[in-house]
């Protein structure tokens, strides 16, 4: 929404400027691009993180009374992808410019899954907390194993779960494809917990995760809850994210309800109270009765929807200890990009948003080089990915369309107004 309004202003000020201008005026200096802020981040060059993510700031990876802390996972000797990706500092081609600016995620990566190459990265195979990106991988095994229309109760502990919710509650009834837009859309952990129960509880959904990321080739990941929330072991890596994003952009069902943008989801009926049933004090008026909920919409928190020319999907995610996380896909000129942050210490006026727009630009920039590849799944012979023919539309600088870029070219005042037209159109239309 902001970058069309953006453009639509563009192509305003600009007819105005040529209707007003004399035949041959030099035309005004371009201004200065603004500066980006400077970015405070993990050094990883000493590979501080090859078996175990940064010190967790609180106490949601110790283990509970009489369980035994995990040992780390096994360090892949040679690293899974090729051996550049053994690097933990900045991993980019043979002559390639410098990574942009402003990028303050620890370990992050650009992959090109059309070709099934790594383009540039950071600590690629260090280890960090996923956070809610991890669900990607819980609805791979959601989709495999459960069928959409089966309609599942709410209980009082998937309402019950910590930080984001979708709404799951006592006696709501969700198809597995609601729970799975609550889980996508929303980040709901309920979601999440309601989809383990069906899946035969939260050990063992658990255990499916970190068995389906193996067979992906993903052997920094250790999955220690179905939501994301930290656990002990809890670890993953950009290079794995990639993998698992790169394996759920197969299947078609779950690139549609993850690039939906908005959803209804289901209420539910009267929660039952469990306060005691005492007559309240003199002067108090009774607690009012517990009421139903009507369903209600949710809205995909994911701006890469919005923000992005050829956004495919993507999932973004939290915690103290994960910090900011992120791995999404835009497709461009016929080609589909994944970027994978993790550990982002991102503020305002540096999302992680902005910071993915400018790894975007800079592996496009770079394509047809790499540093690595992304391994095929166990048993598969891998298939190149194929992005879409009409994001060949949008494809250039992330945050440019074509009728900035076509108006840059030109310049004739016909094809201003024909842009302004189409531009307040599109407007409309969101």
């Amino acid at each position: 929404m902001i970058a069309r309004a953006l453009r639509t202003a563009t192509v305003v000020g600009l007819l105005g400027a040529l209707a007003a201008a004399p035949v041959g005026a030099t035309p005004a200096p371009a201004p200065s691009p603004t500066p980006v802020p400077a970015a405070k981040t993990l050094v990883t060059d000493a590979c501080p993180h090859k078996q175990v993510p940064p010190p967790a700031v609180d106490e949601s990876e110790v283990p509970k009374p009489g369980q035994p802390s995990p040992t780390p996972l096994p360090v892949p000797d040679p690293p899974v992808g090729g051996a550049k990706l053994g690097g933990c500092g900045v991993v980019v081609p043979d002559g390639a410019p410098p990574v942009p600016p402003g990028i303050d995620s620890a370990g992050w990566l650009i992959a090109d899954v059309t070709d099934g190459t790594v383009i540039a990265a950071k600590d690629p195979h260090g280890r960090y907390r996923p956070a809610s990106t991890i669900k990607v991988l819980l609805a791979q095994v959601a989709l495999r194993d459960l069928d959409l229309t089966t309609v599942v109760e709410g209980t009082a502990e998937d309402a019950a779960q910590e930080g984001n919710g979708a709404g799951v509650n006592v006696g709501g009834r969700y198809t597995v494809e609601q729970l799975l837009e609550g889980l996508l859309l929303a980040s709901g952990n309920d979601a999440a917990h309601a989809l383990a129960r069906q899946l035969g509880g939260v050990d063992a959904t658990v255990t499916k995760m970190n068995a389906l990321a193996a067979s992906l080739g993903a052997r920094d990941t250790r999955t220690a809850s179905p939501s994301g929330l930290d656990g002990p072991g809890m670890s993953s890596s950009p290079y794995d994210m990639a993998l698992i994003l790169r394996a759920a952009l197969r299947d078609d069902r779950f690139v549609r309800i993850a690039a939906t943008p908005r959803v209804v989801f289901p209420g539910h009926p009267p929660v039952p109270t469990t306060a005691p049933s005492t007559p309240p004090p003199p002067g108090q008026s009774p607690p009012p009765a517990p009421t139903s909920v009507a369903p209600y919409p949710i809205v995909n928190e994911n701006r890469l929807l919005t923000d992005f020319p050829g956004a495919v999907a993507g999932k973004n995610g939290y915690t103290d200890d994960a910090k900011r996380t992120f791995v999404g896909a835009v497709d461009r000129d016929g080609h589909r990009y994944v970027i994978v942050q993790m550990f982002g210490l991102s503020q305002t006026g540096n999302t992680y948003w902005d910071q993915y727009r400018r790894l975007l630009d800079y592996g496009v920039a770079l394509r047809g080089k790499s540093v690595g590849t992304l391994v095929a799944p166990e048993g598969s012979t891998d298939r190149p990915e194929r992005a879409p023919q009409d994001a060949v539309a949008a494809s250039g600088p992330s945050g440019m369309g074509d009728g900035t870029r076509l108006l840059i070219a030109l310049g004739g005042l016909g094809l201003i107004a024909v842009l302004v037209g189409a531009a307040m159109r599109t407007s409309r239309g969101r």
